[in-house]
C-alpha cells in the first residue's frame, strides 16, 4: 500500500489528493468501522449468551420446581433403597386390634410450595406392607405394662421392611383410636408411658414426645380428609386439570384479589357404629358462623405463614349413626311400636301359641326371612320382613333425629350445625358402608345415581330370601356374606335416607362417588397422619440447597417481562451503533468531484512498464 502511494505521488503530479482519500479510506476501515463493528458483535453475543443462559436456568428451576408431579404418587413400589429416601411408621390402635403401615418418601421437590411426596411402601409382588395383630390396644387397660410387648410384633415386622441404614431416621408414630378413647385419661397415660419407655430400648426409631397418643374422633377425621385429597393431588400447584375455586384468606382483601386454587373434595365415612363428614370452607363468613367445635384449621406447609396450604374444614361425627347401630336403633323403634299390640297377644287366649304367631312385620329386610336378635335387655325379638323398600326408607326417618331444635342454620342430623354446601361446585366421596353397599350386591360402586341406585334396591328387596338364599349359595355375589345379604335391603335404604334427608344432598345430585381404593391405594388415615406431621420436614431440604437456588415466587412469572425488556435493548444498542457509524463517516469528508477538463487521459493510469512498451516513454540505462 506504501508502494502504491508513492507511485501515486510520483507519477499523478495532477492528483495529489489520491494517497489522503486512499489513507482517510483506510483510516475509516481499520478505525471506525473495524471498532464499530467489533463492539456491536460483543454486544450482540453478550446479549444472545445471557438470554441463553437464564432460559436454560429457568428450565433448570422448572424442572426442579416439578419434580414432584413428575414422581408419580401411583403404585408407590420401590425395588431398591435409595440413600436419600426417608421413611416413616404409623400403627393404628383401634378397637378391634392395630395395624401398621410403613410409609416412604424421596428428598424435598425444593419448591416451598410442594408437599412431601409420601406413598406406601409395597413389597416386591405391589402389596402393601400392613400387618394386623389381635385384640386392640385398649384390652392392655388393666396390665400397661405389656402393652409394649403387644406392640412388638408390628415393630419387628416394620424393622424388617426398612433398610438397617435408614432405621436411625425412620419415624415412628403410635395413634390410638376409638377403643383407647374409651378408657380413663390415668390408664391411657400408663399404656402410653410403657410404650414410650420400653420401645427405645429395642428399636432405633425416631420418637418425639407427641409421637404416641390417643387422637380424637375430629383429628381421625381430618387426617382421611387429608389423605383423600393428597392422593387425588388437591393439594398441588401443576397445570393439571382440576376444578378450581376462590379462597377467602383470613387478614386478606379476598374481595378484591381472590385466592385460586385447587378445589378439594369432602368425605363422608359410614362405618358400624358411627359417621363422619368433613369438607372444606372457603367463605370467610361461613367460618365465622361455625361453632368452634366443628371447625379444624391448620396448615399443611411448610412454614405457618403458608397461604397456599392454609385449610378451614368442617368435620363432625355422628354416633350412633353408623349402619350397625341405626339397625339396632331401628329394631329398638319396631319394639317399642309393636308393645301394645304383643302385650295384648300374650293376655288373650293364644298366648300359647307359639312365638312365631307374635313376629314383628319389618319392611327392611328380604320377603319371608325370619330374623331373631336381642335387645339391651336380653329380650329375643323376631322379625318378619316384607321387602318393601319404600316403607323402610320412610321408617327410618324418625332415626334421623330431624325434630331437634336447630340452634344455628342450617342444620343436618340430630340438629347439628352444618355449612351451605355449593352442590353446583363441590365433590364427594363416600366411604366404608356406602362403597359396600353399592358395590357388594349390586356392583354399581362408584358414581352414585339416585335413581339407579334405588331402582336395584327395591328389585332386591322385593324378592323372597329363599331365591337370595339360592343366589348366594351359587356364589354369584364372591363379595358378600350371608350377613350382608340379609341386611342389603335395610343399609340400601339406611344410606340413601341419611345422604338425602338427613345430609339435604339433592336427589339429582352427581359428584357423589363411592369408594374403596383411590389411584389403586386403600385409602388409610394414617397416610393423613404422617402428611400433616411431617409437614416441618421439607425445612431441612431447603436450609441444605441455600437461599441462591429458591427464587422467590414471582421469579418464573418476570421471566417473560425480562426476556422482553433484554429484546428491546439489544435493538437499542443496534440502532446506537448504525448512528455512531454514520456519525464517524463525517469527521473524514468526500472532497467535490473535479471538473472534466481535469480528468486525466488513459496514460495517466499507466505504469512506467506500461508507458514504455507503448513508447511513449524511453527507458534509460546507466550502462551503454
Amino acid at each position: 500500500m506504501v508502494q502504491s502511494c508513492v507511485q501515486c505521488h510520483k507519477i499523478y503530479l495532477k492528483w495529489p489528493q489520491c494517497c489522503q482519500r486512499i489513507s482517510c479510506q483506510k483510516e475509516q476501515l481499520s478505525g471506525v468501522q473495524q471498532i464499530t463493528i467489533l463492539v456491536f458483535t460483543f454486544l450482540f453475543l453478550a446479549i444472545v449468551a445471557i438470554i441463553f443462559i437464564e432460559i436454560q436456568y429457568a428450565g433448570q428451576e422448572d424442572s426442579r420446581y416439578q419434580l414432584s408431579s413428575l414422581q408419580s404418587i401411583g403404585n408407590a413400589h420401590i425395588s431398591s433403597h435409595g440413600p436419600d429416601v426417608h421413611y416413616g411408621i404409623v400403627i393404628d390402635c383401634g378397637s378391634s386390634g392395630s395395624r401398621v403401615y410403613v410409609y416412604f418418601w424421596p428428598p424435598h421437590s425444593g419448591n416451598p410450595q410442594d408437599l412431601l411426596n409420601i406413598q406406601q411402601l409395597k413389597d416386591t409382588d405391589g402389596n402393601p406392607v400392613v400387618k394386623k395383630i389381635s385384640p386392640g390396644l385398649d384390652t392392655f387397660g388393666t396390665n400397661p405394662g405389656a402393652a409394649s410387648d403387644y406392640i412388638r410384633p408390628l415393630l419387628e415386622f416394620a424393622k424388617s421392611c426398612i433398610p438397617q441404614l435408614h432405621q436411625k431416621e425412620t419415624l415412628l408414630y403410635i395413634l390410638a383410636t376409638a377403643g383407647m378413647r374409651m378408657l380413663d385419661e390415668m390408664v391411657q397415660k400408663a399404656i402410653l408411658d410403657d410404650l414410650q419407655t420400653d420401645i427405645p430400648k429395642e428399636f432405633d426409631f425416631v420418637i418425639s414426645e407427641n409421637n404416641f397418643e390417643v387422637i380424637s374422633g375430629k383429628q381421625e377425621g381430618i387426617y382421611a380428609w387429608i389423605a383423600v385429597n393428597y392422593i387425588l393431588q388437591k393439594f398441588g400447584h401443576g397445570e393439571e386439570d382440576h376444578p378450581l375455586v376462590a379462597v377467602e384468606i383470613p387478614g386478606e382483601d379476598s374481595k378484591k384479589s381472590p385466592h385460586i386454587r385447587r378445589r378439594t373434595v369432602g368425605i363422608i365415612d359410614m362405618g358400624g357404629g358411627s359417621m363422619q363428614i368433613a369438607y372444606e370452607i372457603t367463605s370467610q363468613i361461613q367460618v365465622d358462623d361455625i361453632p368452634k367445635p366443628l371447625l379444624a384449621e391448620f396448615n399443611l406447609g411448610c412454614h405457618n405463614s403458608d397461604i397456599e396450604h392454609l385449610y378451614r374444614v368442617y368435620i363432625t361425627s355422628f354416633l350412633e349413626f353408623g349402619a350397625n347401630r341405626a339397625r339396632d336403633r331401628y329394631e329398638e323403634q319396631l319394639v317399642k311400636s309393636t308393645s301394645l299390640l304383643k302385650q295384648s297377644l300374650l293376655t288373650s287366649q293364644n298366648a300359647t301359641k307359639e312365638p312365631s304367631e307374635t313376629e314383628i312385620p319389618d319392611a327392611c329386610l328380604p320377603v319371608n326371612l325370619v330374623l331373631e336378635s336381642k335387645d339391651k335387655t336380653g329380650i329375643v325379638n323376631t322379625f318378619r320382613g316384607s321387602g318393601d323398600y319404600l316403607q323402610c326408607q320412610n321408617m327410618l326417618i324418625p332415626l334421623l333425629n330431624l325434630t331437634v331444635p336447630c340452634h344455628r342454620e342450617p342444620c343436618s342430623l340430630n340438629g347439628v350445625h352444618q355449612p351451605y354446601i355449593n352442590f353446583h361446585n363441590s365433590e364427594f366421596y363416600g366411604f366404608s358402608e356406602f362403597w359396600y353397599t353399592m358395590e357388594d350386591v349390586f356392583r354399581i360402586g362408584g358414581l352414585y345415581e339416585y335413581e339407579t341406585f334405588n331402582a336395584q334396591a327395591k328389585e332386591y328387596c322385593v324378592n323372597k330370601w329363599s331365591k337370595i338364599q339360592e343366589w348366594y349359595d351359587k356364589k354369584l355375589y364372591p363379595k358378600a356374606n350371608e350377613n350382608r345379604m340379609r341386611m342389603q335391603c335395610f343399609k340400601s335404604a339406611w344410606m340413601t335416607t341419611v345422604l338425602h334427608k338427613g345430609l339435604k344432598f339433592p336427589e339429582d345430585y352427581k359428584n357423589f362417588h363411592s369408594v374403596q381404593y383411590i389411584a389403586n391405594k386403600d385409602v388409610q388415615w394414617t397416610l393423613g397422619a404422617i402428611i400433616h406431621r411431617t409437614r416441618y420436614l421439607p425445612l431441612r431440604d431447603l436450609e441444605k440447597m441455600g437461599s441462591s437456588h429458591i427464587k422467590p415466587s414471582w421469579w418464573r412469572g418476570s421471566r417473560l417481562i425480562y426476556n422482553e425488556y433484554l429484546i428491546v435493548v439489544c435493538i437499542f444498542i443496534v440502532v446506537m451503533a448504525i448512528f455512531l457509524y454514520m456519525k464517524r463517516l463525517k469527521l473524514c469528508p468526500k472532497r467535490p468531484t473535479e471538473t472534466l477538463s481535469r480528468v486525466p487521459s488513459m496514460s495517466y493510469f499507466r505504469t512506467e512498464s506500461d508507458q514504455i512498451e507503448q513508447g511513449i516513454k524511453f527507458k534509460t540505462s546507466l550502462y551503454p
